[in-house]
């Protein structure tokens, strides 16, 4: 009887977890796709999917693919864990995302959403194929946290409906959003967003076209100065982060934070910063060069700055 119940519960549960849509001002937004299923691309189809809306995931083969199902069904586990969501919301989640290997399952789709390395001329090649495989209306998103979106555009038929945002990770968690508007983005498109992005409950600030917008330009010279502060032997990594902590209330250290975000993503945000501004509090500390050289990325590959346990906490 008590399994039955439940079974009556978790059927419930999906009806309501999957009776809303989206609409913007006579948009409606029912399919999203999504190509990049790295740890930002599963945050995003995580937090779309949450909100009700049908995610196709793209990557470029099937062991990718397993690989980021894999993942992203861990994730979601130890969210149930910390009983942060119901077994049944998990169920919900995934059943609105499907996986491809073929850029013809995204015709369809309302918005497509570009979260793939920090490589210039891919995004352009993916931004020239979105172009020619979608509908006119649909808008194309970049998730670029450094790079022009004017010159992404560039190569589009449909410059007014190209839009940046800059999610950060972990993307179910964190409440924010960057818009960054190319030169010829509408303010339509910038209003369908603004929708889009508070529909997936993110408060979204715009900002002009400039390398690392606001949030990576601030958090990059903070995190290359704690690498230069743990080169120069003033403190131990652990000493580090527990100063920022404790000393001004950070949720997390700012080498940890690294760990968390991917040395070879911070590596690449600081080159990029780097050679575009040629300011020296962007120039990357030896240390991260190193740890990236020897594949040491932080907690994916399970050691950074800290060495991880499976399940993502420092090794004591």
């Amino acid at each position: 009887m008590a399994d039955e119940n439940n079974s009556k519960i978790e059927k419930l549960e999906d009806l309501l977890n999957g009776v809303t849509k989206p609409q913007n001002d006579g948009e409606r937004i029912e399919l999203v796709a999504i190509v990049g299923a790295g740890v930002m691309g599963q945050g995003i189809a995580q937090s779309i999917s949450s909100a009700g809306i049908d995610v196709v995931i793209m990557e470029k083969n099937d062991d990718h693919i397993e690989a980021a199902k894999k993942s992203l069904e861990q994730s979601m586990e130890k969210e149930i864990s910390r009983w942060a969501m119901t077994k049944s919301e998990m169920k919900s989640i995934l059943s609105r995302i499907k996986w491809t290997l073929e850029f013809s399952d995204f015709k369809n789709a309302d918005l497509i959403i570009e979260a793939v390395d920090e490589n210039f001329q891919l995004k352009r090649l993916l931004f020239k194929k979105f172009d020619e495989i979608s509908k006119p209306e649909t808008i194309l998103i970049s998730n670029t946290s450094t790079l022009s979106l004017t010159k992404i555009a560039e190569v589009t038929e449909r410059k007014d409906k190209v839009i940046g945002m800059h999610f950060l990770n972990p993307v179910p968690k964190v409440p924010l959003v960057e818009l960054i508007r190319g030169l010829e983005t509408s303010d339509k498109t910038v209003e369908v967003i603004k929708s889009f992005a508070s529909t997936l409950g993110k408060t979204a600030i715009e900002v002009y076209e400039y390398p690392g917008y606001v949030t990576t330009r601030a958090i990059v010279p903070l995190l290359n100065e704690a690498m230069y502060i743990l080169l120069e032997g003033v403190a131990s990594a652990k000493d580090i982060d527990t100063a920022m902590k404790m000393g001004y209330n950070f949720p997390v250290g700012p080498l940890e934070m690294a760990d968390s975000m991917g040395l070879d993503e911070v590596l690449t945000w600081m080159e990029q910063l780097w050679n575009t501004l040629g300011e020296p509090r962007y120039r990357p500390c030896p240390i991260l060069r190193k740890l990236v050289r020897e594949r040491k990325l932080g907690k994916k590959t399970g050691e950074g700055f800290f060495k991880y346990t499976p399940d993502g906490k420092i090794k004591e």
